[in-house]
């Protein structure tokens, strides 16, 4: 497959209900997927815009926030851009909203097979599947660690209700000297051959040792499990490089646009 040919099956299996497998809820609003998560998390994404132009996409960003406004539980929203969209005027009329553009990340795609690979781990470090809540707490707080925000207790709470309700998605993590040091999530994508490969964080003391690509090993020996042939991640410039070498093509970009919502709360 060429790169080509993974973005048109991205588009056509990735953008659709599959994509978000924890939402609550889910409202249209003409092209657009409103998507609301456990933990006040609002989400915007969509196959495409087809063909809009930047007057009616302004008034779709203004409907979506008026959307997510009127629920006095929601905490923030973020809208999911892809850089081979067609969107005139998006980037004007989310800023203008108060939205503000985070990093943009690489989209890949690449077969499991080419990653699911024995890597040698540092001594005292090990894998594991993580289901207990003390379990996802800890994790949570790892991540937080890493990459502040201030969002461990919004995520582990998003998390464990998901276990809760067994939509397939799995928590993996390294440990070393009883701490969690590493981890990521594996989200097999229903009726698809796609699994989708999240949330990598490292701690610092434990990055360029080979733990973060033998995680994302065993994920995908994990996703094989599954039957699921094809991976894809929205990778920082951190991770891209190890997904390259490992055969993975990029074929886009994403940037989030992320609001606060009722931060008088």
């Amino acid at each position: 497959m060429t790169a080509a040919d993974h973005l048109a099956a991205y588009d056509a299996q990735l953008r659709t209900d599959a994509e978000t497998p924890g939402a609550v809820s889910v409202t249209r609003l003409g092209p657009l997927r409103l998507v609301t998560f456990a933990g006040g998390r609002g989400f915007v994404t969509y196959r495409d815009l087809g063909g809009a132009d930047a007057e009616t996409i302004a008034a779709w960003v203004d409907g979506a926030l008026a959307h997510y406004r009127a629920d006095p539980q929601m905490t923030r929203v973020e809208w999911k851009t892809r850089g081979h969209d067609h969107a005139p005027g998006l980037h004007e009329a989310l800023v203008a909203n108060g939205f503000r553009p985070g990093e943009q990340e690489s989209i890949m795609i690449g077969e499991a097979r080419s990653l699911a690979v024995d890597v040698a781990l540092p001594p005292g470090v090990r894998l594991r599947r993580v289901t207990d809540d003390a379990d996802v707490r800890a994790m949570s707080e790892m991540q937080e660690a890493v990459f502040g925000g201030g969002f461990a207790e919004e995520m582990a709470a998003a998390l464990i209700a998901r276990l809760a309700r067994g939509d397939g998605m799995e928590l993996w993590v390294a440990v070393a000297d009883g701490a969690i040091v590493s981890s990521g999530r594996l989200e097999p994508v229903p009726g698809t051959g796609f699994a989708g490969i999240w949330g990598g964080a490292t701690v610092d003391a434990y990055r360029r040792r080979g733990i973060y690509r033998a995680l994302t090993a065993e994920r995908a020996r994990s996703a094989l499990r599954l039957g699921k042939t094809l991976l894809h991640s929205d990778s920082t410039e951190f991770s891209r490089p190890i997904l390259e070498r490992a055969g993975f093509v990029k074929v886009s970009t994403t940037t989030p646009y992320t609001r606060r919502l009722h931060e008088s709360r």
